[in-house]
C-alpha cells in the first residue's frame, strides 16, 4: 500500500483545539498561521478546519523556526524552498525510474538484435555452403 495517498478529508482528522494541543500552540496561533499562508488545513463542507499529521509536522517546523528567531516571512520562504526541494527530489526519482526503464528496454532490444544477427549469420553460413557444394544430380 506504499505510495497510495489517502484523501485529504480522511487524512485530516484533528479539529483545531486538538491540533493546537498536540502542537503546543494556541488555536488563535493556528488561525493566524493560516491567514498568513503558512498552513492550509482541510475544510469540511461546513467550514470546520481539520488538521492532518502533515499539518502537525509543519506546525512543529514553524514553531522550531520561529523559536530560532526567524520571522513569518522567513518561515514562509523556508517552507517554499523545502517544498520546491521535495518536488525536485521526487522529479529526480521519477527521471531515474524512467531512465532505468529505457535502459532495460534498450538492453532487451540489443539482445534481440544480437540473437537475430546470430541466427542470420548461421543461415548465411548454411546457404554459403549450399552454394559452394551444390548437390550432384542423381
Amino acid at each position: 500500500m506504499a505510495g497510495k495517498r489517502i484523501s485529504p478529508e480522511l487524512e485530516a482528522v484533528y479539529v483545531i483545539s486538538v491540533a493546537a494541543s498536540l502542537s503546543g500552540m494556541h488555536p488563535q496561533t493556528l488561525r493566524i498561521y493560516e491567514r498568513r499562508g503558512l498552513i492550509e488545513p482541510f475544510r469540511t463542507p461546513g467550514g470546520t478546519r481539520r488538521y492532518s499529521d502533515a499539518d502537525l509536522e509543519r506546525l512543529s517546523l514553524i514553531q522550531n523556526l520561529t523559536g530560532q528567531g526567524i520571522n513569518i516571512e522567513g518561515v514562509k520562504r523556508i517552507i517554499a524552498l523545502e517544498e520546491e526541494n521535495q518536488f525536485l527530489r521526487d522529479e529526480v526519482r521519477r527521471l531515474r525510474r524512467q531512465r532505468k526503464a529505457a535502459q532495460e528496454t534498450a538492453i532487451a532490444a540489443t539482445e534481440a538484435l544480437q540473437e537475430t544477427r546470430r541466427s542470420l549469420a548461421g543461415e548465411i553460413l548454411v546457404r554459403r555452403d549450399i552454394l559452394r557444394f551444390p548437390e550432384f544430380p542423381r
